[in-house]
């Protein structure tokens, strides 16, 4: 009887129950993170350069390359199954 039960296991492929994110909340996360990074971003950058100009095209630039980083980050570490609880 354990005998049959460890070899029917072998034997079913197993399943992946491993929760999943979709991919348009890991972007709706990419977004609401990016824009607490760009708002720290502008402040750094303008106690630093002193203007307001200077701040935000320094903020905005860096929007678009980092929200495409993370989004990529994220998707890459919801593949992984280390660490989730089923």
């Amino acid at each position: 009887m354990l005998l049959d039960l460890h070899f029917a296991r072998k034997k079913s492929p197993e399943k992946d129950t491993t929760p999943k994110e979709s991919i348009s909340r890991s972007a709706l996360k990419a977004i609401s993170w990016r824009l607490v990074g760009t708002f720290d971003t502008i402040l750094i950058a303008y106690f630093i350069t002193g203007t307001i100009s200077q701040a935000l095209s320094i903020g905005f630039i860096e929007w678009g390359t980092k929200i495409v980083l993370y989004f990529i980050h994220e998707r890459l570490w919801n593949r992984l199954r280390w660490g989730k609880n089923n």
